[in-house]
């Protein structure tokens, strides 16, 4: 049986590899998804007082270090049972829409945009940021570059550092917003507005505009019918910092809509001995393998998944493209994979128009920061939307606020089996007998994990002890001479 490796795949947060297996006819008989790479922040936790573990997993990535900062701060609030003041709360969630801009902003111009506006087939020195510049125009690369700078200034006020955060404190953060800095935060939020109405035009035009490309979405090998999940508001509209987990299924009809701290209910975990990512799955359906359909208890957690199991976006201007995105796709749910691109772009207007609303709330400069802790501390559960999906940090604590067990499902493990499912799907669509498989081909089945914007850093999980691994000695022609395996 032939094997074809991408090693590595490209364009995304961590390490990893597409393992594809060919059968006789020249057609694809299987693909695996590997992450070879270890992450043990669980276990670096145990031991640490519960307050300090929103400073210590911002350490887990330096693409979203925010959602892991404000996760743990929510699990910290809920194990001393308190609850953070109106200014304490809207200080956080602005805070975590500046993090959203800058993240939906990076991956849409840098790891998505090569495939659309360069072309998914260009040579690989062209698919790249560079590529994109000199396509739109240097103008344009250099707005990219000041708004997500802007969106990391705003991080860094708030926060103390846009990447090693040390905002929040059980109840409340440590900091408030002078007036000044208000003026300064409302000018760059307008600007934001523009620059996400902007981005749409641009995706209108480039992707939308290309028949071959909208085929590609539509009628491509990129469709994974799967149930969806996303945090909503108490009126089913997105939210990203709080509010409730809401799935459902592949017809549109609600399955669940739970508290956080009931994910253990209706989210289980298990293993596969060729990955260090976990894969959960709805247990209430339980594991059917990997497999679609109504009955299966795989899920997605993504931008697209969050429109689907939302009634609507909170926000006016965003509220129109998450009509006009699903009146030109034609259904709801949409189960396009390459849709999760436009998503995004909804949702960078969306957190556009929030960092204003939160930024003209006459509460956002109010002086009181923090709710005094009274009670003894337990078990909690803090959950956010991040920007790959929703994320869970669960600890446990003995009564004098020592982490003694530690969980956490990030948006990526939560997307690890449609992920592994879509390259797949993509493999199997794109390799046929008498395909030459160049780069073209292997991009456009990396294309289908990219949609995801996985983030393998904070994925990846092992039992402690030895860590597994594999070493391919080559040539200097670049063939297998050796291999070295540690199981």
């Amino acid at each position: 049986m032939k094997r074809i490796t991408i090693d590595p795949i490209t364009r995304l947060e961590g390490h990893g590899k597409i393992e594809i297996f060919m059968n006789d006819d020249g057609g694809v008989e299987n693909a695996y998804f590997q992450v070879p790479e270890l992450r043990g922040f669980e276990k670096f936790l145990e031991g640490r007082p519960v307050e300090e573990a929103s400073q210590i997993v911002t350490k887990i990535c330096g693409v979203c270090p925010g959602c892991h900062h404000l996760a743990a701060g929510k699990a910290a609030d809920a194990v001393y049972g308190v609850k953070p003041t109106p200014t304490a709360r809207k200080i956080r969630e602005l805070f975590y829409m500046a993090h959203f801009i800058h993240s939906h902003i990076a991956h849409f111009y840098v790891l998505a945009a090569p495939d659309f506006v360069v072309g998914p087939s260009a040579p690989p020195a062209e698919r790249n940021i560079l590529g994109v510049i000199g396509k739109v125009g240097l103008e344009i690369g250099s707005e990219v570059i000041k708004q997500r700078r802007f969106a990391q200034e705003i991080q860094a006020l708030i926060a103390g550092h846009q990447t090693h955060c040390v905002m929040v404190i059980p109840g409340g953060v440590r900091k408030g917003i002078t007036d000044e800095q208000r003026k300064d935060i409302e000018e760059k939020a307008k600007g934001f507005i523009e620059f996400s109405k902007f981005t749409l035009k641009i995706f209108e035009d480039v992707v939308l505009g290309n028949k071959t490309y909208v085929d590609l979405i539509l009628n491509g090998p990129y469709s994974l019918k799967i149930h969806s999940m996303g945090m909503v508001d108490e009126n089913n509209k997105v939210n990203f910092y709080d509010g409730k987990v809401r799935v459902i299924d592949t017809e549109g009809n609600q399955l669940y809509k739970y508290a956080p701290e009931d994910y253990r209910e209706y989210i289980s975990e298990r293993v596969e001995p060729w990955s260090y990512l976990k894969f959960p799955y709805l247990s209430k359906l339980g594991w059917k393998g990997f497999v679609e359909g109504q009955q299966s208890g795989v899920y997605q957690a993504s931008p697209l998944s969050r429109l689907n199991a939302a009634d609507g976006m909170a926000t006016p201007l965003a509220q129109i493209e998450y009509e006009k995105m699903y009146n030109t796709l034609g259904s709801k749910p949409v189960h396009a994979t390459l849709a999760m691109h436009w998503a995004r772009l909804v949702e960078l207007l969306y957190s556009s128009e929030r960092c204003l609303e939160l930024i003209t709330d006459p509460d956002i400069t109010g002086k009181e920061l923090r709710t005094p802790l009274t009670n003894t501390p337990k078990e909690g559960v803090g959950t956010v939307e991040a920007q790959r999906g929703t994320l869970t940090h669960h600890y446990w604590t003995d009564d004098k606020g020592i982490i003694t067990k530690a969980n956490i499902i990030v948006g990526t493990t939560n997307n690890n089996a449609a992920i592994c499912m879509s390259i797949k799907k993509a493999a199997q669509g794109v390799i046929k007998k008498g395909v030459k498989v160049d780069n073209g081909i292997l991009n456009k089945i990396e294309m289908a994990f990219r949609a995801y914007d996985p983030c393998f850093s904070c994925a990846t999980h092992r039992i402690p002890g030895e860590m597994a691994m594999t070493v391919n000695i080559r040539d200097l022609n670049g063939e297998i001479m050796q291999t070295i395996r540690r199981d």
